[in-house]
């Protein structure tokens, strides 16, 4: 972390001013190892600076995996890595934000490797960006480096950042992996500045017969408990031995959507990847579909309803690249 972004953060255990009360280690101006404490007499919670990043949880926790399957994907989805623009035009389509932010503070809840921080920090804004999972870790090897962009690993019920700060607050794909979605949700409006834009979204949720294909379900009261190397294992081997298959079975009517019933994520036609880098994609998306401990879709109805309890203003919730995605804005 740079030293002038710890005016950005507070203790998440009693929202008390953190002092760096430690540095082992720095390099030009980053401070690598040391520590953060609370300046509150009554409080004194102290939080390490490991790899450059203050970590206010445990490195190992409920959303292991996909620290793992960033660590092992940490590009796989950068735009500069696969070749199309999927990150961008899903970051600004979503998000509605303009390209330029200079002298905005932006808080990213959700990081994963840092596809979407990348874009976040290209508009000139100071991102605040956190992950529970130490996934944090290949955000920082692609991130870390830029003035604009300071990295956390922390949890979204109790965020080290000041409430009322950021002019706009994003969470994408993270609600539903969370133990009570919704509680989540309402952790993000308490960030945003009066007037600051609120975005997030949200797996939908599949009902009636179309219930019954998806195959995920199937499996994830199995797998969920498959620790997570064993898992990832399992998946690469699989999509891998049956990759050459896809191929065969796209050809198939009604094929693209056999090969997804499959977990053999299939976005020949809708993007221009290499068979590669779509067969890295397809592996990621299978851990990303068994792995993690919570998996909670929700109807548009439901998220609409969310974003009322939040007291949000202009809200706009519609079918999205995750499933339903909402934006809204924290009243003046």
């Amino acid at each position: 972390m740079v030293k002038c972004h710890l005016r950005f953060l507070v203790c998440p255990n009693c929202r008390a001013e953190l002092d760096l009360i430690e540095v082992e280690r720095e390099e030009g101006n980053q401070i690598l190892e040391g520590a953060l404490g609370c300046s509150h007499k009554d409080c004194g919670k102290q939080f390490p600076i490991l790899g450059g990043i203050p970590r206010f949880v445990a490195k190992e926790n409920y959303a292991s995996g996909f620290g793992l399957q960033w660590i092992n994907h940490a590009r796989t989805q950068y735009d500069s890595t696969s070749g199309v623009n999927v990150s961008e035009t899903r970051f600004f389509e979503e998000t509605q934000w303009p390209r330029k932010m200079d002298g905005e503070i932006i808080i990213e809840v959700g990081s994963g490797s840092g596809r979407f921080t990348e874009q976040a920090a290209a508009t000139g804004a100071t991102v605040l960006s956190l992950d529970y999972s130490f996934a944090v870790e290949a955000n920082y090897r692609s991130n870390g480096a830029r003035e604009n962009v300071l990295i956390v690993q922390g949890d979204i019920y109790q965020m080290p950042f000041h409430h009322d700060s950021a002019d706009r607050v994003f969470c994408f794909g993270v609600l539903q992996h969370t133990p009570h979605p919704k509680k989540s949700f309402l952790e993000l409006p308490k960030f945003a500045k009066p007037g600051g834009s609120v975005v997030a979204d949200n797996y939908v949720k599949i009902t009636g017969i179309r219930s019954l294909f998806a195959t995920k379900y199937w499996f994830r009261p199995f797998t969920k408990h498959i620790p997570p190397l064993l898992l990832y294992k399992l998946c690469n081997l699989y999509v891998r031995a049956m990759w050459p298959l896809s191929r065969i079975i796209h050809h198939l009517p009604k094929g693209k959507y056999i090969n997804w019933r499959l977990f053999l994520s299939d976005h020949r036609g809708e993007y221009a990847l290499s068979e590669k880098m779509m067969c890295e994609w397809a592996v990621l998306d299978m851990v990303d579909k068994l792995g993690p401990a919570y998996d909670f879709p929700q109807t548009l109805e439901t998220i609409e309803e969310w974003f009322k309890a939040a007291g949000l203003e202009d809200v706009d919730v519609r079918p999205g690249y995750n499933g339903i995605q909402g934006r809204g804005r924290k009243p003046s």
